[in-house]
């Protein structure tokens, strides 16, 4: 009986302890590490073993649980997969994420990043900084490229430019990569996310292709939480329905980047400018779209929330970038005063930081 109740207990401990160790090596090997690497190269040789990529890489400070890493890659990876290359690892990263990386393997590439909201104006920049060209080419010439809509006619035949259709992401080039094939790489990727489906659903609410992708871009610069926008979309098409100007503020920032002057802070006379993209001024929607769209912003777009919300205000409750929506002018004006109080004690605050 005694050496039955050895054996439970021998068994038991080394149940715990098998799943001690397996829990602290899935913890090693998904949790994110911080590094500050994120803009070098790290060069992995031909012939390195799987051993000293690992060890290379915690020197590096790109993995931070060696041992947890190298246990997980001989009993759950496949380190014959792992590619000899030059890497360049996005911060934080987890060791499941690297060894994904190595198993891709990677000449030396350039990173580019266009986040949620970004316009064309930003992108055309952005891309002039990472790629420079010989001879030269700045941000004006990369962006009459984008006047080319070769890529979308068939999507969206009266587009004007790209606006919009280049997709939001991170993406790899090799250094020398030509602008016009970023260009083209991003406006695949945007492709790659517009569904078949969603030009009928665009034809059931009465609209174009053309016309959800600028409502998209309108919801894009307004929320960027996933769960709010068909309630920002509702918003969109209720004030549509009733006639009355959405009054995006948005809009009038990147009139400001269509004429060259945008400052980083929209002023009144930025409020009142004459452009047919001046939600304040003209009803409906935009001629065109104001930002790179976002999978969720388009599908927002698509199938706006049921509601009668024709307000929105940022909820200074929570100030976490989310909104409190409201159907009564009173109800709202009520929201748009704890609102104001709420940004002069942000810019109280700024003024006496930066005296300071």
């Amino acid at each position: 009986m005694k050496f039955i109740k050895l054996l439970f207990v021998l068994f038991l401990v080394s149940v715990i302890g098998v799943g001690a160790v397996s829990y602290w090596i899935y913890n090693g090997v998904n949790t994110p590490v911080a590094h500050d690497k994120s803009n070098k190269y790290i060069e992995i040789p031909k012939g390195s073993s799987p051993n000293q990529i690992i060890a290379k890489l915690a020197a590096e400070g790109i993995i931070k649980n060696e041992t947890a890493t190298q246990i997980y890659l001989r009993s759950f990876g496949d380190a014959e997969k792992l590619r000899a290359g030059e890497y360049q690892f996005a911060s934080p990263i987890s060791p499941i994420q690297v060894l994904k990386e190595l198993e891709k393997g990677e000449e030396r590439t350039t990173k580019l990043t266009i986040p949620e909201g970004f316009t064309r104006f930003d992108i055309a920049k952005r891309i002039a900084e990472k790629f420079p060209q010989t001879p030269a080419v700045d941000d004006k010439e990369i962006l009459a490229m984008m006047d080319d809509t070769t890529l979308i006619k068939d999507i969206s035949p009266t587009a004007k430019n790209l606006e919009g259709y280049m997709y939001p992401s991170t993406y790899s080039f090799p250094r020398d990569a030509k602008p016009q094939e970023i260009i083209k790489a991003t406006v695949e990727q945007f492709r790659k996310i517009w569904r078949p489906e969603w030009n009928e659903r665009a034809r059931a609410l009465g609209r174009t292709p053309q016309e959800i992708v600028t409502i998209a871009s309108l919801i894009e610069t307004e929320s960027k939480y996933a769960e709010e926008r068909p309630i920002v979309a509702s918003v969109i098409y209720n004030r549509i329905s009733k006639s009355i100007p959405l009054g995006i503020d948005q809009t009038a920032v990147y009139i400001a980047k269509m004429q060259n002057r945008w400052d980083g802070t929209i002023n009144k006379s930025d409020l009142e400018v004459d452009s047919p993209y001046n939600t304040r001024k003209y009803g409906g929607i935009p001629p065109g779209p104001i930002s790179s769209v976002s999978e969720s912003a388009v599908a927002a777009a698509l199938n706006p929330a049921t509601t009668d919300y024709i307000f929105y205000v940022l909820n200074v409750e929570k100030n976490d970038g989310s909104h409190n929506f409201y159907a009564s002018a009173a109800d709202f004006e009520r929201g748009k005063a704890a609102y104001q109080i709420w940004l002069e004690q942000q810019r109280r605050e700024k003024r006496e930081q930066e005296s300071n």
